[in-house]
């Protein structure tokens, strides 16, 4: 007789789901640079950073309805699926492409040879920012005994994604880049994912409503 699955069991599938492959995608097309024009600025930013505010979104919802332990092994999750795409990639390149292949060895290694270097990096700023962040929303949740959601989301997101910005671009471009061109990316990178932590401040809170009209409790303000 299977046991009885814990209340939110289901929705913190689907929330593990979409992390690991927003983090995925992140890694995988990071290398390719684009602009996004918001009318008020053009940023200039990483192609990797337009699914990377998911990531953020869903740690923020696991923090508030399952806790920090559990958000915690989200991210080790998320840190062992990308070292997984990694050695994936690796044995891809090894490997040589047969005369009829669509994608000749020269293709492959454009598309993903630099992977694991930009992999490496953004795995290093990725744990450092994901577990600053976590830390952070706990923080702020505890100080305000459970109120304001706003406050911790944004607060949060703030301080961990300068760090994960400065980390990624300086690791990626330093050497091959001047100074005042990392610092404009990293601004640009910067601001940009402070932007969209403010944007998808309504979806935290319809997600995590919905969560609790379901009947799933919200961790507690105090808990670690």
């Amino acid at each position: 007789m299977e046991a009885p699955q814990r209340p939110g069991e289901r929705s913190f599938l689907l929330l593990v789901s979409l992390f690991v492959a927003a983090l995925v995608c992140c890694n995988l097309i990071a290398r390719k640079f684009v602009t996004v024009d918001l009318g008020f600025h053009t940023f200039v930013v990483s192609a990797g950073i337009l699914p990377y505010p998911l990531t953020f979104l869903v740690t923020d919802v696991l923090s508030e309805m399952y806790g920090r332990k559990r958000a915690n092994q989200v991210v080790l999750t998320g840190f062992a699926a990308s070292m997984f795409v990694l050695l994936a990639l690796a044995a891809g390149e090894y490997f040589s492409a047969i005369p009829t292949s669509p994608v000749s060895d020269d293709t492959y290694r454009d598309v993903f040879g630099p992977a694991w270097e930009t992999i490496l990096a953004s795995m290093l700023a990725y744990l450092s920012a994901q577990f600053i962040d976590i830390r952070m929303f706990h923080f702020w949740k505890r100080l305000t005994n459970g109120r304001h959601l706003w406050l911790r989301n944004n607060a949060s997101t703030i301080v961990s994604q300068l760090v994960d910005t400065t980390l990624v671009v300086g690791v990626i471009f330093v050497g091959e880049k001047s100074l005042g061109e990392i610092g404009g990316m990293i601004f640009d990178g910067w601001l940009f994912k402070t932007l969209c932590a403010a944007a998808d401040t309504p979806f935290a809170y319809a997600i995590i409503g919905a969560m609790k009209r379901a009947g799933i409790p919200a961790a507690p303000a105090h808990q670690d």
